[in-house]
C-alpha cells in the first residue's frame, strides 16, 4: 500500500492521505508507525476529554487525520461502515469545536448572550448525517429483498447469526416470534418513519425521535458488540437536544406557563394539535401498512407486510428527493437563523469576527451537505441521477477523504440454515489436531458470549464474514495461516491475549487447517451449554511450511514478500518507547484496557465538577473577597459559570437566554 510510486510528495500524500507517508522519516516501519499513531491520538482523545483548551478544531483535525491514516492501509479490517462514520463525524467535530475560547460569552459576543452566530451550523451538519445515518439504514432492508426483512422474521435469526451476540442475545433469541416480529415493525418505524422528525419545527417531536433512537440503540448495545458503532450514534442524537433539554440550571428546565396573549396561546394550540395528527398518522400507517391485529386469546400481536416490493419502490421514488429539498429548507433556515444572530452582536471588532467566522463556517457547511447528497442519493437510482452535477464533482474531488459516505446496515440476514463457522486446528503429527480457540468468537459450545463493547477484535469479525463463503474469497485468511505456521507472536495475540492459552505458544505448530461449521443456541435447559454446533466441511486443507499449495495461494493474491523490509534502527529512543509501551500494554485484554480508560476519565471529570461546585458554594469572605451586593440579582450567573465548567453538552438550536 506504501510502495512509492514514482509521484511527487505532496501528489503522493493527496492521493493516499496518510501520514504513515512519513514513518520512514522517524526511523519506523509502517507497523510502529500505526502504534505512533494509536497512541498519539489515544492520549489525544483522553485529553480533550479531561481538558478544556484541547477542545480546539486544531486537536480534531489531528485526530481526524490520524483516524483516515489507519483506515488508508487497513484495507479489508477497516472496510466497516462505523469506520466510514466514524471518520466523517470526527471531520464535523473539527467544526463543531470552537476556534477560541471565550472566559466569558459576553465578551464573544459583545454583550449579547447566548450562543455565537456561526454554532447552529455544524451542529445541523450532525443531525443531517444522524438522518442519512438511519433512514438509509431502514431503507436498504427493504431495497435489499430480503425474504426476512420483508416477513417480519429477521430477529428469529439475528441475535443468533450476527457477528458477536451479548449473553443477553441468546435471551431474545427466545423470545416469542410474535414478538420478534413486532420488533421488526417497530425498527422499521424508528429507522424510516421518524427520521424526518429531525427537522421538525417543533420541540417536542425531536424530543420524542430522540428517544426513539436512543431506545433502538440501547436493545442493539444489550444483545450485540458493536463496538463503539451505537455509541457513537447515540453521541449523534444529542443534536437533536436543546441548552433547556440539558442544562443543569436550578428552574431553566422547568416548563414554562401557558402564555396569555392570544396569538401565543394560538400558536400553543396549533403546535399541539401537529403534534398529536403527526403521532396520529404514525400510528395509523403503523397499524395499516403491517396489519397489526391483538390476539386476545393468545396474547399475542399478529403483523404482516401488506405492501409490495413495486409499491415500496414508488414511495420511495416519491419522497427520497422530497427530503432532500427538506434538508435544503432546513439548512436554509439555520443560515437565515445565523445571519439573524450575527446582527444581534454589538460593536464593530466583534460584528468584524463573527462575519469572518459565519462565512468561512456556512461556505463549509453548505459544501458538506452538497456532498453529502452523492452517497445518501444512492438509496433510489433516479433521485441519484437528478442531482446537480456540481454536487457530483465536488464529492468526487474528495471522495477519497471520507468526508460524506453511503450508509445501510443490516441490508440481508445471513445464516438463516445456521451460522457458518470458521474453527482453526493445528497439528504436530498430522493426525492429532488441536482447536485454536478465538478470545471472543463462538467456538467452544461451553463459553458464554463475551461482552466487548466498545472494542472490535477486527480479526474475530473477518473470520465471520471468511465463513460465508470459500477461503478464497478472504485471501488473508491464506496469510493468517502462514504466520501462525512461523509462529509470528503479533499474529498469535490477535488470537489469544494471553499467549499461553494459545495451544502451540511452545512451538509452532506442523501443520494448519480449518473446518466450517455451523452453530446454533442452545435450548433452554441444556446444562453449560451455549452453542450447539454440526460439521459441514473442511474450509482449509492441511498445509505446511513449504506446502507448494500453500505457496501457489500465497503467489496468487500477491502475499509474498517482494521486498526487503525497511530499514530501522531499533535502538532509537522512539522505537525503544513504542516497544516498552506494547510491552506494558499488552497482558491487558483490549475491553478492559478501553473501560479502564474511560473510567479513569470519568472519575476525573466527577472530581472536576465537585471541586467546582464546593468553590461556587464558598462565600465571598472564605475567598477573600468583599462581598457582592448585587448577588442575589444576578444569581444567574453562578449557575452559569457551573454549566460551563461542567461542559454540558451543546445542541444544534443554542437560543439566547434573557435576562432575568
Amino acid at each position: 500500500m506504501l510502495r512509492p510510486q514514482g509521484k511527487g510528495h505532496w501528489q503522493q500524500l493527496w492521493e493516499t492521505p496518510t501520514l504513515l507517508w512519513e514513518a520512514p522519516r522517524l526511523g519506523l516501519d509502517t507497523a510502529q508507525g500505526l502504534e505512533l499513531l494509536s497512541l498519539l491520538g489515544t492520549v489525544l482523545a483522553l485529553g480533550a476529554l479531561l481538558l478544556r483548551p484541547l477542545r480546539h478544531p486544531l486537536v480534531y483535525l489531528l485526530l481526524w487525520a490520524a483516524y483516515l491514516s489507519a483506515c488508508q492501509v487497513g484495507q479489508v479490517f477497516f472496510y466497516f461502515q462505523w469506520d466510514s462514520l466514524l471518520l466523517e463525524t470526527g471531520f464535523l467535530a473539527v467544526l463543531v469545536a470552537p476556534l477560541r475560547q471565550f472566559p466569558n460569552r459576553k465578551q464573544a459576543q459583545g454583550g449579547l448572550t447566548g450562543a455565537l452566530p456561526h454554532e447552529g451550523l455544524p451542529f445541523w451538519l450532525v443531525r443531517w448525517l444522524l438522518f442519512r445515518l438511519m433512514f438509509a439504514s431502514g431503507v436498504v432492508k427493504l431495497t435489499s429483498r430480503c425474504p426476512t426483512w420483508w416477513g417480519l422474521t429477521a430477529l428469529t435469526y439475528h441475535y443468533e447469526t450476527q457477528c458477536l451476540p451479548t449473553p443477553a442475545a441468546w435471551l431474545a433469541h427466545h423470545l416469542p416470534v410474535w414478538l420478534h416480529k413486532l420488533s421488526v415493525v417497530a425498527t422499521f418505524l424508528i429507522e424510516i418513519a421518524v427520521p424526518p422528525l429531525f427537522f421538525a419545527p417543533i420541540r417536542r417531536l425531536r424530543l420524542a425521535a430522540f428517544y426513539a433512537q436512543v431506545l433502538l440503540q440501547v436493545l442493539i448495545i444489550i444483545t450485540g458488540n458493536y463496538n463503539f458503532f451505537n455509541l457513537l450514534t447515540l453521541v449523534l442524537t444529542t443534536a437533536l437536544l436543546d441548552d433547556q433539554h440539558l442544562t443543569a440550571e436550578p428552574g431553566l428546565g422547568r416548563y414554562k406557563k401557558t402564555p396569555t396573549s392570544w396569538p401565543k396561546a394560538l400558536l400553543t394550540t396549533l403546535s399541539l394539535l401537529l403534534e398529536l395528527a403527526v403521532y396520529g398518522l404514525l400510528a395509523y400507517g403503523t397499524v395499516h401498512y403491517f396489519g397489526l391485529e391483538v390476539d386476545w386469546q393468545e396474547h399475542a400481536i399478529h403483523s404482516r407486510t401488506t405492501f409490495t416490493f413495486h409499491q415500496f419502490s414508488q414511495w420511495l421514488k416519491t419522497v427520497t428527493l422530497p427530503t432532500v429539498w427538506l434538508g435544503v429548507a432546513s439548512l436554509a433556515w439555520e443560515l437565515l437563523t445565523a445571519l439573524w444572530r450575527w446582527t444581534q452582536v454589538r460593536g464593530w471588532l466583534p460584528k468584524l469576527r463573527a462575519a469572518i467566522q459565519l462565512s468561512i463556517l456556512g461556505a463549509a457547511t453548505v459544501a458538506l451537505f452538497l456532498i453529502s447528497l452523492v452517497p445518501y442519493s444512492y438509496v433510489e437510482p433516479e433521485t441519484h441521477g437528478r442531482l446537480w452535477t456540481g454536487a457530483h464533482r465536488l464529492s468526487g474531488a474528495v471522495g477519497h477523504l471520507q468526508l460524506a459516505n453511503s450508509y445501510g446496515l443490516f441490508r440481508r440476514m445471513t445464516g438463516l440454515g445456521g451460522r457458518p463457522e470458521v474453527v482453526l486446528e493445528g497439528s504436530y503429527n498430522g493426525h492429532h489436531w488441536t482447536e485454536i480457540e478465538f478470545m471472543y468468537k463462538p467456538g467452544n459450545v461451553s463459553r458464554p458470549p463475551p461482552v466487548v463493547v466498545p472494542h472490535q477484535p477486527r480479526l474475530d469479525w473477518q473470520m465471520w464474514f471468511a465463513a460465508l463463503g470459500p477461503h478464497t474469497h478472504s485471501p488473508w485468511f491464506t496469510s493468517l495461516v502462514l504466520r501462525l505456521l512461523q509462529g509470528k507472536e503479533p499474529v498469535i495475540h490477535l488470537i489469544q491475549n494471553n499467549i499461553t492459552r494459545y495451544p502451540f505458544h511452545k512451538q509452532p505448530p506442523a501443520y494448519i487447517r480449518a473446518q466450517r461449521y455451523k452453530y446454533w443456541f442452545s435450548q433452554p435447559g441444556e446444562q453449560s451449554r451455549w452453542w450447539r454446533r454440526q460439521w459441514v466441511e473442511e474450509f482449509f486443507p492441511p498445509v505446511s511450511l513449504g506446502d507448494p499449495a500453500l505457496e501457489t495461494l500465497l503467489r496468487q493474491f500477491g502475499l509474498q514478500d517482494k521486498s526487503p523490509p525497511r530499514a530501522r534502527n531499533p535502538r532509537s529512543a522512539l522505537v525503544q518507547a513504542l516497544h516498552w509501551v506494547r510491552t506494558q500494554l499488552s497482558p491487558i485484554e483490549p475491553p478492559t484496557l478501553l473501560w479502564g480508560l474511560l473510567g479513569a476519565v470519568g472519575a476525573v471529570r466527577v472530581m472536576q465538577a465537585l471541586l467546582v461546585s464546593r468553590s461556587l458554594r464558598s462565600s465571598p469572605q472564605d475567598r477573600g473577597e468583599k462581598p457582592k451586593p448585587a448577588l442575589k440579582k444576578n444569581s444567574g450567573a453562578a449557575s452559569e459559570q457551573a454549566s460551563r465548567a461542567t461542559d454540558n453538552f451543546s445542541s444544534s438550536s443554542r437560543p439566547a437566554r434573557q435576562k432575568k
